[in-house]
């Protein structure tokens, strides 16, 4: 396995690296290889550390796992809720808020996300935090469009279309081309607000994504 460069410029031979350098390489073990990757000495080879510097920061590997779970709830869940109570002058707007979660890595990683319930599927007690997570999610959405004067129920429902797409996308892994997922927006508000969104709105939206609607609109065929 290839090991992470050290940059920290004032390293002696005693470093012990951080908790956050130990807990990111756990991370990209865990996406790249698996839950098993996860253990002290492949982290330390990979840290190019001593196995021992790790007992500063963690008190075992389950310490370290806890931690692990704790950075995916607080980033991605954490996104969802952000989005859900960021400002909007509608629940158009509102919707691409939380859209602009779906595509912006910085915010949601879908790969921890699947890669955690696939951890799920193996034990009992991930799979209770994701369902809190889960929860948590879908009440903040439902919130959201109560927020726009939605009834409870439609809101639940909503709140479900809108969460149940998204991870779908998620499982399924799908690879879709940019452009192509960035024109079924518009479907994707109307269809859960029943409306689209105005345009100053989804310019907006693109404006945050750095996507230049322009730049990927199809030519038109010239009429024969």
């Amino acid at each position: 396995m290839e090991q992470l460069e050290d940059t920290d410029p004032g390293k002696t031979s005693g470093w012990r690296g951080s908790r956050e350098l130990w807990l990111d390489a756990a991370k990209r073990a865990f996406l790249d290889t698996g839950l098993g990757a996860v253990k002290i000495q492949p982290l330390a080879t990979r840290l190019n550390l001593s196995r021992t510097s790790f007992y500063w920061f963690f008190k075992d590997r389950g310490a370290l796992l806890d931690a692990l779970l704790e950075e995916w709830d607080a980033k991605n869940s954490g996104a969802f809720e952000t989005a859900c109570s960021a400002y909007a002058e509608s629940i158009q707007e509102a919707v691409l808020n939380l859209i602009v979660v779906f595509h912006d890595e910085a915010l949601f990683e879908p790969q921890l996300d699947f890669a955690v319930r696939g951890w799920a599927h193996q034990s009992d007690a991930v799979m209770a935090r994701v369902n809190d997570a889960d929860e948590r999610r879908l009440a903040a959405i439902r919130a959201m469009f109560e927020r726009f004067g939605y009834a409870p129920q439609d809101a639940d429902v909503r709140a479900r279309t809108v969460y149940l797409v998204q991870i779908g996308y998620i499982s399924m892994q799908v690879q879709e081309d940019p452009a192509v997922r960035m024109a079924r927006v518009p479907g994707y508000v109307k269809t859960y607000c029943g409306e689209g969104p105005a345009p100053n709105e989804l310019a907006r939206f693109h404006a945050r994504l750095g996507f230049d609607a322009a730049e990927h609109a199809q030519p038109h065929k010239a009429e024969t």
